[in-house]
């Protein structure tokens, strides 16, 4: 079973990663956030549409970034959410910042489909034993 994060939880990610980096804090569309953060657990005839929890996770970041829920910093919100629940869920990888930053970039730009960012998790995960 994945652990997630609640919408009222990114809501306060959110607003202090905006303190911290900067950029407009608020919410564009509340029913956009909770769509992103409910479809990992979409299913259809029964079944989960995403199975592993990797999966599930790179939903949540995929539409975080382009559904545009908040005024800004998408991007950014995107991203921390994918590490955090990459965390959460014992997911362990390693990356530089510049790393992140491409990534967020090429999801909101759409040359980072959701198989590229499942690709890019699988080639940033470290072994823990």
């Amino acid at each position: 079973m994945m652990k997630f994060v609640a919408f009222e939880e990114v809501v306060y990610f959110h607003k202090k990663i905006i303190q911290a980096t900067g950029g407009s804090y608020g919410i564009r569309d509340i029913g956009l956030i909770k769509s992103s953060l409910n479809r990992a657990y979409v299913t259809f005839d029964g079944q989960d549409l995403y199975k592993e929890n990797k999966d599930k996770i790179v939903a949540i970041t995929y539409s975080l970034i382009k559904n545009h829920g908040f005024i800004d910093g998408n991007k950014r919100i995107g991203v921390a959410v994918m590490l955090l629940l990459l965390r959460l869920n014992d997911i362990k990888i390693e990356y530089t910042q510049k790393e992140l930053i491409e990534l967020g970039l090429g999801i909101a730009d759409g040359s980072f489909d959701e198989k590229e960012i499942k690709r890019w998790i699988t080639d940033h995960q470290i072994d823990v034993k």
